[in-house]
């Protein structure tokens, strides 16, 4: 799980030059054990081959990728495989040593499977991070080695170095811990894109959001707290309700019927619905919706129940979503849309949006409004018990893995089975840098 150390040779002209066996083994000789490098383009057989060995490049274009010495000479593709290696102080990049990584739901979807068009493996798991800068490009303005910065990432954030574009890199405020940061970008951003950008949240509107508890959950509330009179109802495992119930207005089970628990408060619905869950919960949503008012889906968690995937949970889903009919969402102005930040960010080329929203969150966080709500800290070699966690909903806020951290022994054995852990948890307050976490395993 760790990636290799950085140090890159710059290349006066364009031409894709050959580097041998014998080439490789005195550039290593001069200290180095990883390049930055540009595979071929996508059309050459020798790029596909590449992708089956080395998995998903990033970014996509160009396509720069962390590679140890051992794929520069590749037995397969002939000991001169063409390699245009690139000098860091070339190109708008910047290079930092991890701190810590945002451990996210999404990453255990990837792990099992359950996403569209997943990456070739071997892969470095994560999409967030934050760390200090240790070099950037000629062309980068506004940052400086040494600057504390955290980072979206497509992939790769849960290593030792990070090499990224500037435009995912954002300055972490000084009242901010690396803990914090690594807990910042993604639950922040897709809570504020879905609330302002897609739904138009305003003053006295009222949103339902599942997995209150979760990092996106808390959030979302966060937010919503920012806006005078607004109504929050939010679903989450019973076990959170003491922990969260200040940060919402209503809250019911996860389990329970939460439809007829917010038409019981609020017989014309709410406004926003925001749906992590997919599945049965989507036409629920739909139903709950007043005229004019906004369902954001935007993941869909119940696809996964095992350690596994599993085609009958997908199928379960897929089938339990209400059919959506056009002119029904015409005749009842209500509006359906779904939301993907790492899609946004890295395919769909709106990194320049992303920077203007993560200002406008971090003048929130100056003027105290949010904060990041930090779960635990883990160490890289328990990162299996800490998607257990997540598998299990036992974290309430975001859970972080801390590269330098040694790992916790268990109290009593290597089962990763959780129930209530959430009631277990430690206060959030304070610096989360200095925040040991107890162990939840009984």
């Amino acid at each position: 799980m760790h990636l290799w150390k950085l140090q890159c040779f710059s290349v006066l002209n364009s031409e894709m030059p050959c580097v041998t066996a014998e080439q490789s083994g005195q550039l290593r000789a001069a200290g180095s054990s990883a390049v930055l490098a540009h595979a071929p383009s996508a059309q050459s057989s020798a790029s596909r081959e590449w992708e089956c060995l080395l998995g998903p490049s990033y970014p996509a274009e160009p396509s720069f990728l962390m590679l140890p010495w051992s794929f520069l000479a590749v037995p397969s593709l002939g000991s001169s495989f063409p390699l245009l290696l690139w000098s860091v102080v070339a190109v708008l990049i910047l290079v930092f040593p991890v701190f810590y990584s945002g451990l996210n739901f999404i990453d255990l979807m990837v792990r099992q499977g359950n996403i569209d068009n997943p990456p070739k493996t071997p892969l470095v798991p994560g999409f967030e991070c934050s760390g200090i800068v240790e070099a950037l490009g000629d062309s980068v303005k506004g940052f400086e080695i040494g600057d504390r910065v955290m980072a979206f990432v497509n992939y790769n954030a849960w290593a030792e170095v990070v090499c990224t574009p500037v435009e995912f890199v954002y300055k972490i405020p000084d009242d901010m811990t690396f803990s914090e940061a690594a807990a910042f970008p993604m639950n922040f951003v897709t809570a504020y894109m879905m609330l302002f950008e897609v739904a138009n949240l305003r003053e006295g509107m009222s949103v339902l959001v599942h997995s209150a508890g979760g990092g996106v959950g808390q959030a979302v509330a966060q937010l919503c707290s920012t806006i005078p009179n607004v109504t929050v109802f939010g679903t989450a495992s019973s076990f959170k309700h003491e922990a969260i119930k200040n940060s919402v207005t209503h809250l019911f089970d996860r389990n329970a019927d939460y439809v007829q628990e917010v038409k019981r408060i609020s017989a014309d619905g709410v406004d926003i619905v925001l749906d992590c869950l997919c599945g049965e919960n989507t036409g629920k949503g739909l139903s709950l919706l007043k005229p004019l008012g906004t369902y954001i889906l935007y993941g869909s968690s119940n696809m996964v129940t095992g350690e596994t995937k599993s085609f009958f949970s997908f199928a379960k889903s897929w089938w339990q979503v209400e059919k959506v009919n056009p002119i029904k969402l015409y005749e009842e102005n209500k509006v359906i849309a779904g939301f993907s930040l790492l899609n946004l960010l890295f395919k769909q080329n709106r990194g320049g949006l992303i920077k203007g929203v993560m200002d406008k969150l971090l003048n929130l966080y100056n003027s105290k409004k949010i904060k990041p709500v930090v779960d635990s800290l883990w160490a890289l070699e328990e990162v299996k018990e800490a998607m257990q966690r997540i598998h299990d909903r036992g974290n309430i806020g975001k859970l972080i893995l801390d590269v330098e951290k040694a790992p916790t022994p268990l109290m009593a054995n290597d089962s990763t089975e959780t129930s209530e852990a959430g009631e277990e948890e430690e206060d959030h307050e304070g610096d989360n840098d200095n925040k040991e976490r107890m162990p939840f395993i009984q």
